[in-house]
Formats: C-alpha cells, sequence, structure tokens
C-alpha cells in the first residue's frame, strides 16, 4: 500500500545486565496514508521516539509489522525516500554549513552537477544563506535545527520524520518550520510529527496520535490541518459582561482588533484569537471599549483537553 502501515508492533529493552525487561511499545497498529501530516503526542516515556525509530528501521521491532510504500524500513529504496531530523542532533562542528549539506548531499548519492544549487537551496529554505561559510560550532541551537532540517529536505523526500524539531529555535524560527511544513503538506509530503508544541501540531497535521505507556490510545482529526484559533474566555468585573456591553458592540470591537466573538454567556465572553499577539490587541480594545477586563484566561486546545483527560496522562512512563 502507499503510505505506512503499522500491524501490532511490539518492542521491548531490557534495564542493565539481568535486569527487568520493559516493553515501550505493545501491540501498536494505525495506518498513515502518503500524503499525510501525522503528529504524535504523549507525556515523556511513552513510547514516541521508540516507535519513530522502529518506523524509521533504526530499531527492530520484537513483534508486529512495518511497511512503508509496501517495503520494509531499512529498505535502500525507503531510505532513499526519507528524511529525518532527530530531536539530538550531532554534527561534524568543524564543517561550514554549506560544506556540511554538500557532503550530506554526496553521500545520498544526489547528482554532483546539482550539488552547488541544491545546497544553496536549503540553506535559502531555512533562511541560512548568510551562515554558509560559517563553522558548524558557531551556530545557535536554532540555526542548528534549521541545518538539520535542511539535510533532512535534501534529494526532496517523500517521507519526513521530524522528532521535536522546533526545539529550541526562537519565535521567528518556529514561524519558518511552520511554514515550511506547511509547503511540504502542499506538495503530499508525508510528514510525522513528534512534538510537545501541541499548537503547533495542531496547525499542521492532519491527525494525531495520543501515546501513553507505549500504546496508541486515541487518534484525533484535526481538521485537515486547518489555521487553529486560540479561544480566550473574558470575564468583566462587577456585572457580568453580557449585562455590561451587548453582543453587537462585543463583536464589532473584536472585529477591530482581528479578533472572534464566538459566544456569551451571563459569566463571560469567548473570542478566537490568533495568537497572544492578537489576544493582547482584543483585550486593549475591550478596555478601550469601556469592559473593565478582570480576567481573561485561554482555553485548553483539543490536544491539551487530550492531555488532561487521559487517566494519568501527566505521569511519565518507561
Amino acid at each position: 500500500m502507499a503510505g505506512i502501515e503499522v500491524i501490532g508492533l511490539t518492542k521491548t529493552y531490557r534495564r542493565g545486565l539481568g535486569g527487568e525487561t520493559v516493553r515501550a511499545l505493545t501491540d501498536v497498529s494505525l495506518a498513515i496514508p502518503a500524503g499525510e501530516a501525522f503528529g504524535i503526542i504523549g507525556p515523556n516515556g511513552a513510547g514516541k521516539t521508540t516507535f519513530l525509530g522502529c518506523l524509521l528501521g533504526f530499531l527492530r521491532p520484537d513483534a508486529g509489522r512495518i511497511t512503508i510504500d509496501g517495503h520494509a524500513p531499512d529498505d535502500l529504496a525507503v531510505r532513499a525516500a526519507t528524511g529525518y531530523l532527530p530531536e539530538r542532533l550531532i554534527l561534524d562542528r568543524w564543517m561550514t554549513g554549506g560544506a556540511f549539506l554538500a557532503y550530506h548531499h554526496a553521500l545520498a548519492r544526489l547528482p554532483e552537477a546539482s550539488r552547488r544549487a541544491d545546497v544553496d537551496a536549503a540553506l535559502e529554505q531555512v533562511a541560512l544563506s548568510e551562515a554558509r561559510a560559517q563553522r558548524v560550532r558557531e551556530y545557535s541551537r536554532g540555526m542548528l535545527q534549521r541545518l538539520g532540517l535542511a539535510q533532512a529536505l535534501l534529494g526532496a523526500p517523500r517521507y519526513v520524520f521530524l522528532d521535536e524539531p522546533a526545539s529550541g529555535v526562537d519565535p521567528a524560527g518556529v514561524v519558518l518550520f511552520r511554514r515550511l511544513l506547511s509547503d511540504l503538506k502542499r506538495r503530499a509530503v508525508t510528514v510525522i510529527l513528534n512534538s510537545h508544541q501541541l499548537d503547533q501540531v495542531e496547525r499542521v497535521c492532519d491527525r494525531v496520535a495520543f501515546v501513553r505507556a507505549g500504546r496508541v490510545e486515541a487518534i484525533e482529526t484535526i481538521s485537515a490541518g486547518a489555521t487553529v484559533a486560540r479561544v480566550l474566555r473574558v470575564r468583566a468585573a462587577g456585572a457580568p459582561i453580557g449585562e455590561r456591553i451587548a453582543r453587537e458592540a462585543l463583536a464589532a470591537i473584536a472585529t477591530q482588533a482581528g479578533a472572534e466573538l464566538r459566544q456569551v454567556t451571563a459569566a463571560e465572553a469567548r473570542f478566537a484569537v490568533a495568537d497572544d499577539a492578537g489576544a493582547a490587541r482584543l483585550i486593549a480594545a475591550l478596555v478601550a471599549g469601556g469592559v473593565a477586563v478582570a480576567e481573561a484566561t485561554p482555553e485548553e486546545s483539543r490536544l491539551e483537553r487530550l492531555f488532561l483527560d487521559a487517566p494519568g496522562a501527566t505521569g511519565a512512563t518507561p
């Protein structure tokens, strides 16, 4: 089949010499169609990175089967079509950024005639063109993550595996990663994203698997990766907000601030905002419009509620 198929995947480890056996994954089964952006979330120690390792062919399962386009994960044809950004990057720090990418371009047996152009395009794609001649050891954490992503995207892979790709990246870098992932989706690249940044997962992914204690406990559909609005719950001092100002006036203030009024109840109003800056603009507009804002609280997202509702989800497991 086109895409990824996982059937009955089980993986165990042994702690130390003669130690106890720890089951990292238990009977995991799922299918990821080609071209889908699929997120993996869960508490620390849930088995997410082990799952990625099995999908990439780095780890051999104790039971079960994985196929990618009908082949084993370690098949050379699959490897040639795969890009991978690990959580913990180990780079050749004595190289320059440009030399590092040229080296991996050669390792991937990509055409030498296009090497310079491909490396230039990759550096530009992750906003590192000006750092081409800079030694990797001089790169910041965020620059290293972007260089790792550029290396993962060399050769236009059909499958891209990302393990905490925005770790240590500044806000501008997060926006860059989000744009690149959206571009991968437009090109029908299959993206597997493991991340604790739930808002980023919601913005990028079509579906998300919640993993806990080595099992997939739920798979959520996330509106085909549509832009996710944050919901802000606003309460007014004194009388309820719905009594202090008419719904139409609240809606007009929200629109002027780039937000959207979702609901007004006796106690509070709920607004959709794009981000923290949008929330700040809305609160300022409400105050200017005569609303004595006493409390403004972000509402949990769907994935945050999934974390909170799952029994024991906040605890780490082996």
